[in-house]
């Protein structure tokens, strides 16, 4: 993760300053406009895509959009954010690479389309006031350094603390109290109930730690390939459901669009792909 985190992350912080993502954020404007947003949204909207949250809502923040396009903006996000570096990671607990992308793609774009036809219009209702914000190349650079050296460290503390507890939930029997507990909220999404810790490792801390616990759990054999591409399959759309939900909640995202519009995605997807497999 640390490898995967520190090359791709710097291979876009030269991408943004070579102006690459912004070019590309502009070849999108028509696509945006179909789903109720400006064109120069597509810059936040990718930022997080080949980045992560925080700067796309630093980039959310410069920009006159009204509450009811920055809860649509915010699912978008949500749903298909870090995508180079959670790909990767979920590719190591063996679910395709390209359907994990098609996926949260699929599900950024169907769930903006079904939002801009069902939340109702707002008078304009701006988040900040615009300010563009040109950074030098040693700016840049600095900038990249602090944010992946906070990153990495964030990283290894919390990938070896869940380590850790996990060892002590299933020495004391927790796990299984944990499985019973949510095996009704599990059985409405269609995950089998011994998912249950890494569902919530998913839905509390992201996408990126709970595939780091999974993927020493399948190579342990401790859950099966089957039921970890299941849970890939949810968390794909649906995790980090407390300080990513909590990020643009404090910008003027809706909570409830955030969470039942993913949620209801992630259970459908599961559901069809368990459907599939059993007419394989």
């Amino acid at each position: 993760m640390a490898k995967l985190t520190v090359v791709v992350s710097a291979s876009i912080a030269v991408l943004q300053y070579a102006g690459v993502i912004t070019w590309l954020a502009e070849k999108l404007h028509p696509l945006f406009g179909v789903i109720g947003l400006p064109g120069e949204s597509a810059l936040i909207y990718l930022t997080a895509y080949f980045v992560n949250l925080y700067p796309a809502v630093a980039a959310l923040v410069t920009l006159d959009l009204d509450l009811r396009a920055v809860s649509i903006m915010a699912v978008m996000c949500l749903c298909s954010h870090n995508m180079i570096i959670e790909t990767a990671i979920q590719k190591k607990c063996g679910s395709s690479a390209v359907q994990m992308v098609a996926l949260r793609t699929g599900a950024a774009l169907v769930s903006a389309f079904l939002l801009n036809l069902i939340l109702p219009a707002e008078p304009a209702a701006s988040a900040v006031a615009r300010v563009p914000v040109s950074l030098s190349l040693k700016e840049t650079a600095i900038n990249w350094m602090v944010s992946t050296s906070i990153l990495l460290v964030k990283m290894g503390t919390i990938i070896f603390s869940l380590n850790v507890l996990q060892k002590v939930m299933v020495e004391f029997g927790i796990i299984r109290v944990l499985s019973k507990l949510f095996r009704p909220v599990l059985k409405i999404f269609g995950l089998p109930a011994g998912t249950s810790f890494l569902w919530i490792v998913a839905n509390t801390l992201g996408l990126a730690y709970g595939a780091a616990v999974m993927t020493e759990e399948t190579e342990q054999g401790k859950i099966s390939k089957k039921d970890a591409d299941l849970l890939n399959y949810h968390i794909a759309i649906s995790h980090s459901n407390l300080e990513d939900v909590l990020l643009f909640f404090s910008v003027g995202a809706n909570l409830w669009c955030m969470l039942l519009t993913r949620w209801a995605l992630a259970a459908g997807v599961v559901w069809i792909r368990r459907f599939f497999r059993r007419c394989a």
